[in-house]
């Protein structure tokens, strides 16, 4: 015969352990609900139902009852006592059934009307904020453009009002008109910025227009002793404005060039391809050089209006490459690190057949 206590210790192993002292009890964890939408609102539908059937029950009830009382005793006075008492309860029941839920409804639509035009309203001076910053960043970026410039050449016309018959005058006409030029250049590439000029859209091969924008500059790479790598994978139709995506990679190459011969790169290199992504939707196009690369501080401006590095540039070349680029449903991309710059284009590609990308 088995002991007792050895069966009493075999019970307690099945009973889950006792929580220590001051520990909550442990809660089984709550499973998922794998209830589709539709679901979710046949079964409110349902229980809807099914209590205004239970408040016409009631109300079936209460008149079958009155009814039976007002017969059997032939006492109005009493079918009154009781429909008073009863009515009560079936006031309520109506209450509940029929008002509550569409009160509910009513009050909670309100205060989420509420809730989300205090929210609109919050984003929306928070966008107006954050535009009237970007606005002031702008105007001070273009008066910073102007004014130097203007402010240079008047200094230097001054220099040669003081003495018309100096022999510098000519070099400082010179510098005055480079920097006049200069201002001219910013506003043009400012008004191209700021314009909405609609696109010639035409559908044309991507292969063509890359290889038309690098023959622009086929005669400076070589002799500027860089090496030219060109891999074109696909013809890559796409549908767009070839003029204005052609000045995009324009200026990409002009820049990679531009970093080579400042960088005094050794054994400079330049990388132009493109292809299309593993499901054939789209276009990439990259353009490399293996020059002295842009630091991670800048390279997280260098889309900004007016950015520049350079001591000629207006800083709108990139921010103009990507205005135009998110016109045609595109994006562009830039990655650095140490001896290496990288943008990168992507396009969605239109079909042979001249349809739409699905």
């Amino acid at each position: 015969m088995e002991h007792p206590k050895r069966r009493r210790h075999r019970r307690d192993r099945h009973r889950p352990a006792a929580p220590a002292d001051g520990a909550e009890p442990r809660r089984a964890p709550r499973r998922r609900s794998t209830e589709t939408p539709e679901q979710r609102a046949y079964r409110q539908a349902q229980r809807r139902v099914n209590v205004k059937i239970s408040f016409y029950t009631h109300l079936i009830a209460y008149g079958s009852v009155l009814t039976l009382i007002l017969v059997t005793t032939r006492s109005f006075r009493v079918a009154m006592i009781v429909a008073t008492a009863w009515g009560i309860g079936l006031a309520i029941h109506y209450f509940v059934a029929m008002v509550a839920p569409s009160l509910r409804q009513r009050m909670i639509d309100e205060e989420v009307g509420k809730r989300v035009h205090r929210d609109l309203h919050r984003q929306r001076r928070a966008i107006e904020t954050r535009h009237v910053r970007s606005m002031e960043d702008l105007s001070a970026s273009i008066a910073h453009e102007i004014r130097n410039p203007i402010t240079a050449a008047k200094s230097l016309v001054q220099q040669m009002g003081e003495d018309p018959v100096s022999g510098e005058n000519i070099e400082y006409a010179k510098v005055a008109l480079g920097e006049l030029d200069r201002v001219e250049k910013s506003i043009s590439h400012l008004l191209r910025f700021a314009r909405d000029e609609a696109l010639r859209k035409d559908v044309f091969s991507m292969e063509e227009m890359i290889t038309s924008a690098v023959e622009t500059f086929r005669e400076r790479i070589a002799r500027a002793g860089i090496e030219l790598h060109q891999e074109i994978d696909t013809p890559g139709t796409v549908r767009g404005d070839k003029e204005k995506l052609r000045r995009v990679v324009i200026n990409l190459i002009a820049n990679a060039i531009d970093a080579l011969e400042q960088g005094a790169t050794e054994s400079p290199r330049l990388e132009v391809m493109a292809g299309e992504n593993l499901a054939g939707t789209e276009i990439w196009v990259r353009i490399r050089d293996n020059g002295p690369g842009i630091g991670s501080e800048t390279l997280g401006q260098i889309f900004n209006p007016f950015y520049t590095t350079k001591e000629d540039g207006t800083g709108l070349g990139l921010a103009l490459s990507k205005k135009v680029v998110d016109a045609h449903g595109g994006t562009i991309e830039a990655e650095s690190a140490s001896g290496a710059t990288e943008f990168v284009l992507t396009f969605p590609k239109q079909p042979e057949n001249g349809g739409d990308v699905r």
